[in-house]
């Protein structure tokens, strides 16, 4: 072939690849990965990646199975000691028959609640799940409605739970996030509770079992929360360490085997020491900024944190992170000093990674009635829109 035969040969194959003729073959894209770290001591989100990204829960769903339940103990609604019965339908479904992870729960046995908890939590038993939905809620439907109820008290926005479970179902939902904020609940509100996540072994009908969670013992200073696999989604885990004084929440999810899930997980604690440090933004007592007002002989109050606003950053450059400080106002003429009016926040991209409350640092008295009309016609004109944050 001549050289400028050649030449045509080769911009035509190239035409033919661009123009789809021949088709390079294209590299399977990633699915998402959700991953969040979270530091319960300070409020801070440290990391997230797809944070909102959803997945079929898996296994996960049983912890908001168990918080259901502790809200309910919470409430007086039962107590440690009330027993339910083990259905048909729970034994067959969750039992020895379904060939899951299970408590053993014998056919038409009545459990105690606390026992059914150390079941869930310990064995990852689908029986206690079932039997814990049937007699708080009369049947695995009616308890998936306070599932639902308590996620959207809690804000958890992507997430829809289906049965007590996990079991895989059309419509099942959750991420990264909502398992964080689930998580973050738990050691909140039922800090008496966390401890049955960690149980070594669990003794029912005879039968003994060590703790089924998978992340336990693996990852150092991990003692709690829960792991799970789908098999639509992949392998998930929820877990929680403490570490230099720092009690956090690590999730991810949608990763390819139990091994992949370990190291991420495991990955993403260990970043705490390596990739993070502690920056003071501003001193205890320091102005932060300063709110405007309405009617006062003074036309703003400075606003002031509790104590000295520190942060855990990235180490290096943080040009990703921005500040805004947030308050209803402008604030009405007399403002008393130490009144709570707003928050600080610090965001990176779209998230929220710490806020932390605001004070007034002074009084401001009513103004003279020119002054007042003065800023009511300002009010009208304008809105104060300047202000809006």
């Amino acid at each position: 072939m001549r050289p400028l035969s050649r030449l045509v040969a080769c911009a035509a194959l190239c035409l033919a690849l661009a123009s789809g003729g021949l088709r390079a073959q294209e590299p399977p894209s990633e699915p998402p990965r959700p991953s969040l770290l979270f530091d319960v001591s300070t409020g801070t989100l440290l990391a997230s990646d797809s944070p909102r990204v959803t997945f079929q829960p898996a296994s996960l769903a049983k912890l908001m199975t168990a918080t259901v339940v502790f809200e309910a103990l919470a409430a007086g609604e039962i107590d440690d000691d009330t027993a339910f019965t083990v259905s048909e339908h729970a034994w067959r479904t969750g039992g020895a028959p379904a060939g899951g992870t299970t408590m053993f729960a014998r056919l038409g046995s009545e459990v105690p609640v606390l026992d059914l908890l150390k079941g869930l939590l310990v064995h990852n038993a689908n029986d206690a799940a079932i039997v814990l939905a049937e007699g708080l809620a009369g049947s695995e439907a009616a308890f998936a409605a306070r599932m639902n109820a308590l996620a959207q008290r809690l804000g958890m926005t992507h997430s829809t739970f289906v049965n007590p479970t996990g079991y895989e179902a059309e419509g099942a939902r959750t991420s990264a996030a909502d398992m964080g904020r689930l998580a973050s609940h738990v050691l909140s509100a039922h800090a008496g509770r966390y401890a049955l996540f960690s149980l070594p072994d669990f003794t029912w009908n005879g039968i003994f079992q060590r703790n089924k969670n998978p992340l336990i013992g693996e990852i150092a200073g991990l003692d709690g929360f829960t792991a799970g696999r789908s098999e639509t989604s992949g392998f998930h885990g929820v877990g929680s360490v403490l570490r230099d004084g720092r009690r956090l929440i690590g999730v991810v999810a949608g990763h390819p085997s139990a091994d992949a899930r370990l190291e991420a997980l495991r990955d993403l604690f260990d970043s705490l020491e390596k990739d993070f440090e502690d920056v003071i933004l501003f001193d205890a007592g320091e102005p932060l900024a300063e709110a405007r007002v309405f009617g006062g002989v003074q036309a703003t109050v400075p606003l002031v944190a509790d104590g000295p606003v520190e942060v855990l950053l990235p180490r290096g450059s943080k040009r990703d992170y921005r500040l805004r400080v947030v308050y209803d106002g402008p604030l009405k003429a007399p403002v008393a000093s130490g009144v709570r009016v707003g928050e600080l926040r610090v965001l990176r991209e779209r998230d929220v990674v710490y806020r932390v409350p605001l004070r007034t640092a002074g009084d401001v008295a009513p103004g003279t009635l020119t002054g007042r009309a003065a800023d009511a016609l300002r009010e009208t004109l304008f809105g104060w829109w300047l202000d809006e944050s």
